[in-house]
C-alpha cells in the first residue's frame, strides 16, 4: 500500500485507525470499474488511497451526470453509515490506484465501537450533501466553460499529476453535455495556455489560471471540506 494514506483514516487516533485497517483489505481500483449500482446492495466501502471515483447519478431515459468526486479525502459508500445498505449513486472508478476497502458490515461493526470514527464520518457525510447541493447549483446556473475548469481541478487534486486520461466524451458523459459542448470549452482553455490536450492525455499547464477560469464551486468545495475535515 502506497505511504500516503486516506485522509478520513489519518484523522482517527493511532489505536482506532490500526484496528480499523486490520479489518480492511488492500485493492487496486482499475480505471471504468463500477464499484456501485443504483438499487443494489453495497458490499464495500472503500477508502481510496491514491485512486479516485466518480459519483454519477442515472435516470430512466437521460444521460447519467457526475455529481460527486471521491479521492484519498473520503470514501464511497457513506450511505452505509447511515444504516442504508442499497445504493443511491452508481460509483465508477474514475483514476486508477490504490483503496482501503472493507465490507459494509464489518465497517458498520467498526464504526459502532469508535466514538472517533463516527465524529470524522459525520463531518464527511455534511461534505459530501454540500457537494452534491454545489453540483446541482453548477449545472443550473454556471456555463460548461468555468464548470469544465472546475471538474478538471477536482480531478488534478485527486490524481496528484498535473496529467491524465481524458477523453471528450467521458467529459461529456460527466458534465452531462453533448461532446461538441466539451470541445469548444476545451479548446478555449486550450487556446489561453491554461491546459494541453492530445489524444486522451491531459495536462494541466497553468493551475492559477485554471482556477481563475473555473466557477466559485470549486473554492466553496474546498473551503467546506476544509472547515469541517482538516
Amino acid at each position: 500500500m502506497a505511504t500516503v494514506q486516506n485522509h478520513l483514516i489519518k484523522l482517527l487516533p493511532r489505536s482506532d485507525r490500526l484496528k480499523f485497517l486490520s479489518r480492511c483489505e488492500e485493492v487496486q481500483l482499475v480505471l471504468a470499474d463500477v464499484l456501485s449500482v443504483p438499487g443494489e446492495a453495497t458490499p464495500y466501502v472503500y477508502f481510496p488511497v491514491d485512486g479516485f471515483i466518480s459519483l454519477v447519478a442515472t435516470t430512466d431515459g437521460s444521460p447519467s451526470l457526475e455529481v460527486g468526486m471521491v479521492g484519498r479525502e473520503g470514501m464511497v459508500g457513506v450511505h452505509v453509515a447511515l444504516g442504508v445498505l442499497t445504493a443511491p449513486l452508481r460509483a465508477v472508478v474514475q483514476g486508477a490506484g490504490s483503496s482501503w476497502r472493507i465490507s459494509s458490515k464489518a465497517f458498520q461493526k467498526e464504526l459502532a465501537a469508535s466514538e472517533a470514527f463516527q465524529r470524522v464520518v459525520d463531518r464527511y457525510v455534511c461534505v459530501l450533501m454540500a457537494q452534491l447541493t454545489t453540483s446541482a447549483a453548477c449545472l443550473r446556473f454556471h456555463e460548461i466553460g468555468p464548470r469544465l475548469a472546475r471538474w478538471l481541478l477536482m480531478s488534478q487534486d485527486r490524481a496528484h499529476s498535473d496529467s491524465f486520461r481524458m477523453t471528450h466524451e467521458f467529459l461529456a458523459y460527466m458534465l452531462g453535455v453533448r461532446r461538441v459542448g466539451i470541445t469548444a470549452a476545451a479548446g478555449a482553455l486550450q487556446q489561453s495556455g491554461l491546459i494541453e490536450y492530445t489524444r486522451g492525455d491531459l495536462t494541466v499547464l497553468d493551475r492559477a489560471g485554471l482556477e481563475a477560469a473555473a466557477c466559485g464551486c470549486y473554492t466553496a468545495d474546498r473551503k467546506g471540506y476544509a472547515d469541517l475535515l482538516e
